[in-house]
């Protein structure tokens, strides 16, 4: 039992310094990115104050890394390039133009789906000029429906309406939810969806039409 014991102990001690400490040390060395809130408010009046003046909030704190400068690049190709995450949006992102056979209303006030048709109409795009005014030359699957994650990303905590990085080069953004790939946990018949007025997140029935903005990867 003691040789069990001892070689149980050595073989731990091997993995702590072959892969570092254990997961609770190395947690604060995990960089997430700024939340874009640079504010602070009176604790009892909710007044605006500034943030020297307080301590803990998020204004104050500035946790997390740094937003590059800049945070966005327009690729003048129908695409922008978000420099802190790598991701590559579409940059209208009221599009309604039909793309896979799916048509997407007639404006981009009216330009929703429901949870299926954004899934296919996101993998369908594809930058050959035929819609969105794409020509990144990507091929249909290159893009997709961001999940929950990379949605959340774009948000800026200081800004509303829409709730996005000031200066950013987006076009016709609505102030309203937009879809995630992400199936919502407490009920598989919704997807998480996050509100580009506020920044909110919440769960939507997938059969109810919601706005839909396509990501791809980084090249």
């Amino acid at each position: 039992m003691l040789k069990r014991v001892s070689k149980i102990m050595v073989m731990v001690a091997v993995a702590i310094v072959a892969h570092g400490a254990p997961y609770g040390a190395e947690a604060s060395t995990i960089q997430l990115p700024r939340s874009g809130q640079t504010g602070c408010w009176n604790t009892a009046t909710n007044a605006s104050t500034p943030c020297s003046t307080t301590s803990g909030q998020d204004g104050n704190i500035l946790a997390g890394k740094p937003w590059p400068t800049p945070r966005f690049t327009d690729n003048g190709n129908g695409s922008v390039t978000d420099n802190l995450t790598g991701l590559i949006w579409l940059k209208n992102a009221g599009c309604f133009d039909t793309v896979g056979g799916i048509a997407k209303g007639t404006s981009a006030a009216t330009s929703q789906l429901t949870w299926p048709n954004a899934l296919t109409w996101s993998n369908s795009l594809k930058g050959d000029n035929s819609a969105c005014s794409l020509n990144d030359g990507s091929v249909a699957g290159d893009w997709r429906l961001p999940n929950i994650a990379e949605l959340e990303s774009l948000i800026d905590l200081q800004n509303a309406n829409p709730a996005l990085p000031t200066g950013h080069p987006f076009s016709v953004v609505q102030s309203n939810w937009y879809w995630s790939s992400s199936t919502y946990v407490n009920s598989t018949d919704s997807a998480w969806i996050v509100s580009m007025d506020g920044g909110g997140s919440d769960g939507g029935n997938k059969g109810n039409n919601i706005y839909v903005w396509p990501v791809r990867a980084g090249q």
